[in-house]
């Protein structure tokens, strides 16, 4: 355990680390972005001092981990609000699309990839593969603008860009800032089904990426599952194919397969930054990405530090899962 906790410690404080240098290292001045490119030279002195960026690296580093420490990453200087407030206002809306597309990714996913692996070789595998090349070689902006372009802007389908329509925006009571679960709670379903319709088609896109990796890597564990000696001696005994595929070898394949989902579901938390520019979805990419454009360092380095932490997180969380899945791991 207390190598653990070193372990944990040590990661954070690379993490904190890289991101603080790299954002210091970049040709940006967040001094001009808070006082403006035709600020007296006395005055942006004056701010450079007060925020201390006058000081060596290391003490300006020792200065914003104290901060770090006490979860204030400093204030925004896009919105003038503190990084770590903006943080809690825009994270849910990632939170939801990313929990549904993982969910659509793996509902669709883990069939497909068991379906292809007994059926090897055939029609099924040849299709499941290319599904698989398809998720990993288009851009994803590309993408988004073709699905907004066919199933909004001709067929009218979905919803369109944003997270619910501008009526309803200032209706719904934020409770938990997830959209479905608000105004479910509120019990205002026509808002439910609007935001539902938003949702549906950047989660399905996400959901696709997220099918590509899951279904590929479950084929993989799956065939080496089906090529172990129980399956074998499974079958001889008599069992069942169905029996064999879903209760034994795949059984034996959910345990890393609760990594691979972990780092999908974290993959989606912080790389929708693509899918949220393109649909104006409000949540943290979105909100990096305007950061990063008007040189408000302050947030970029508040919001990577959350999504280095999210992976952080749901590592520990797999490997937990790992251990209580596989009674093995748990002597070693």
């Amino acid at each position: 355990m207390g190598r653990f906790v070193v372990a944990l410690l040590l990661t954070y404080l690379g993490l904190l680390a890289v991101t603080f240098f790299i954002g210091r290292v970049i040709p940006v001045d967040p001094v001009l972005a808070i006082v403006g490119d035709r600020a007296p030279e006395h005055v942006v002195q004056r701010v450079r001092e007060e925020l201390g960026l006058n000081l060596p690296l290391w003490q300006q580093f020792l200065i914003y981990l104290g901060k770090v420490i006490q979860g204030d990453f400093g204030t925004s200087a896009l919105t003038s609000n503190p990084v770590m407030e903006d943080i809690r206002r825009v994270f849910p809306a990632t939170l939801e699309l990313a929990t549904l597309g993982t969910l659509i990714g793996a509902g669709f996913g883990i069939p497909l990839g068991v379906w292809a692996a007994v059926k090897r070789g055939g029609l099924v595998d040849q299709l499941v593969r290319v599904m698989g090349l398809i998720g990993y070689s288009v851009p994803i902006f590309w993408l988004g603008l073709m699905a907004l372009l066919v199933f909004y802007a001709r067929l009218g389908w979905v919803g369109g860009p944003g997270r619910i329509d501008v009526v309803y925006e200032y209706t719904v009571t934020s409770i938990t800032g997830i959209m479905l679960l608000d105004t479910a709670i509120t019990g205002e379903w026509e808002a439910f089904w609007n935001a539902f319709s938003h949702l549906i088609l950047p989660a399905s896109l996400l959901g696709y990426f997220s099918l590509a990796y899951i279904s590929r890597m479950t084929r993989s564990f799956m065939l080496n599952e089906l090529g172990q000696e129980y399956v074998v001696a499974a079958r001889a005994k008599g069992l069942s194919e169905g029996r064999i595929i879903w209760r034994h070898a795949l059984r034996n394949a959910a345990v890393p397969l609760v990594t691979v989902v972990a780092l999908s579901y974290a993959g989606l938390l912080e790389g929708s930054v693509l899918t949220e520019t393109v649909f104006a979805w409000p949540g943290l990419g979105l909100y990096i990405t305007n950061s990063l454009q008007n040189a408000d360092m302050n947030a970029v380095l508040g919001g990577t530090i959350v999504v280095g932490s999210v992976f952080i997180g749901l590592n520990l969380l797999s490997d937990l899962l790992y251990r209580l899945l596989d009674p093995r791991t748990r002597s070693r």
